[in-house]
């Protein structure tokens, strides 16, 4: 499709050519920042990550994401080698050394390091583990409300792999997005094991039906700090909400649709499955979110 949008679209930016990225500690120029092929990321996708924003020179929601990154890293047993102080330090370093302030997002990566033969044992890895962090000046901009295709990929059960983990192993949520641009569709709408609506290929999903706001029992989805602020933001203004099993019927008859991801913070969806979903712009309940959300970012960052 020629106007395909994403969910991670954002204005073209030329201070991103010359950005510094840190390697273990190293700030390297981007064309420089490498890392080996022997690398467990690379080979085997073995690996934990986290993406935050920046507002006001203040990242947002920092502990959440501290919080996430750390537990991930000890359900699959990778010792991150850095002190949560000296994790945020790294941040703050990168953010110094490219002379940046607001509108910026960044990348968090750990694998579980160097391997000495190309294979999975995590025993095989002798040096690491790996830490890079990718900066960029990233302001989101989608042209136009997101359109949606559910496609047959599910998020699937905690003894395959984890929903919540947000591992370096996502060709899962690849292939879901690649379905669902086949269909002609911008992202994935992913149901669950028991055919739920569950959450999208990168991002939460919720539905606003007669002024209720519904999204997923967050069983088999993503625990998304975004996700956990708009539910939040919803109790707090007396806004009903719901965590709870609905269907595609239930979807499809929604007044209003729309998902939360750090990066884009709340994006509209226009269309499911070649249905337009209200209005097929912003709702208002989504945009009175969105300015509860932009007051809650602007408290964060002036602490």
């Amino acid at each position: 499709m020629s106007d395909h949008v994403t969910t991670h679209q954002a204005q073209e930016d030329a201070r991103n050519e010359s950005l510094l990225i840190y390697v273990d500690g190293k700030m390297k120029p981007r064309a420089e920042a490498m890392v080996s092929v022997y690398d467990s990321g690379f080979m085997l996708g073995d690996g934990v990550w986290e993406g935050l924003r920046l507002y006001d020179g203040r990242w947002a929601f920092v502990d959440e994401h501290l919080d996430r990154l750390f537990e991930a890293a000890k359900a699959i047993d990778l010792d991150i080698g850095m002190t949560r102080d000296q994790v945020f330090a790294a941040l703050e370093q990168t953010r110094a050394a490219n002379d940046m302030h607001t509108d910026v997002h960044a990348r968090l990566m750990v694998t579980r390091g160097v391997k000495r033969l190309p294979f999975q044992h995590p025993s095989l890895s002798v040096s690491g583990p790996t830490v890079v962090i990718i900066m960029e000046h990233s302001k989101p901009k989608a042209p136009r409300p997101i359109r949606m295709a559910t496609v047959p990929h599910q998020r699937g059960l905690p003894m395959t792999q984890d929903p919540k983990l947000n591992s370096h192993s996502k060709l899962n949520c690849i292939l879901a997005c690649i379905a669902a641009e086949k269909a002609g569709a911008d992202e994935a709408l992913m149901l669950d094991v028991h055919g739920f609506v569950n959450t999208t290929n990168a991002c939460n999903f919720f539905i606003v039906r007669k002024g209720q706001v519904w999204t997923s029992t967050g069983d088999y989805c993503m625990n998304g700090i975004t996700r956990q602020k708009v539910i939040d933001l919803c109790r707090a203004n007396d806004i009903s909400v719901f965590e709870r099993n609905y269907s595609l019927v239930d979807t499809y008859g929604a007044d209003e649709a729309f998902l939360t991801g750090t990066f884009g913070a709340q994006s509209p969806v226009s269309e499911i499955d070649g249905r337009v979903i209200g209005s097929g712009q912003l709702g208002p309940v989504t945009e009175r979110i969105r300015v509860l959300y932009k007051a809650l970012i602007q408290q964060e960052t002036a602490k």
